[in-house]
């Protein structure tokens, strides 16, 4: 039987206090807390992954720099950026790390495909590319079977601030832009869409 998602749209909000609310709900939730995805977008902000070094940032552009404790390099986050976080006891559904982050990118690929558009992944560059430029990117954190933090994927936005910077740790590394592409919806429409096709991958357990 398909676990329920509880979804929680949290509207433009600060990421520091976003992502402190991810870590309390992990540390506290129980084998009964049913999994959650936060559909957010936040104001401009650069997270450094664990792993990530600051040579991937290339130059200040006022932007400010949050470390924080999911896997990964450097990454942009901004307005007119879906963003959902996935809180998941992968224990419970029986998925491990890879095959979560198998179907992130599938909910992305599939989502993009509605608009004939061939999205993919690169080998060893977790993310989805339309032509080799990223469109998606994504870092989990996990803790005691369950994950956090999830995926950013570009709607229509400034790209800016991310030549700033080494996308994920990838020198030169293009990023694009649904809205690049194509596509005129609204941040909240491409959101709602984004959590129909992760919600149909989760419950593929």
């Amino acid at each position: 039987m398909s676990q329920p998602i509880t979804i929680k749209r949290l509207g433009h909000a600060d990421y520091e206090p976003t992502w402190r609310a991810m870590q309390v709900f992990t540390a506290q939730r129980t084998a009964d807390t049913a999994d959650e995805l936060w559909l957010v977008e936040h104001p401009p902000v650069f997270t450094l992954g664990q792993a990530g070094r600051r040579e991937h940032l290339l130059r200040d552009v006022g932007v400010p720099i949050v470390a924080i404790d999911r896997g990964g390099q450097v990454t942009y986050h901004g307005p007119g950026q879906v963003v959902v976080y996935l809180l998941i006891d992968l224990k419970r559904r029986g998925i491990g790390v890879k095959e979560l982050v198998r179907r992130m990118e599938q909910a992305v690929i599939d989502l993009l495909a509605e608009f004939d558009i061939r999205a993919e992944r690169l080998a060893g560059a977790p993310g989805v590319y339309v032509n080799g430029a990223k469109i998606g990117a994504l870092g989990l954190r996990i803790k005691g079977g369950c994950s956090y933090h999830g995926l950013a994927l570009n709607v229509a936005m400034d790209l800016a601030p991310f030549s700033a910077i080494n996308p994920c740790g990838y020198e030169g590394m293009a990023v694009t832009q649904l809205r690049d592409l194509g596509v005129e919806l609204s941040w909240g429409e491409v959101g709602e869409r984004l959590l129909v096709q992760l919600q149909g991958q989760m419950a593929g357990d």
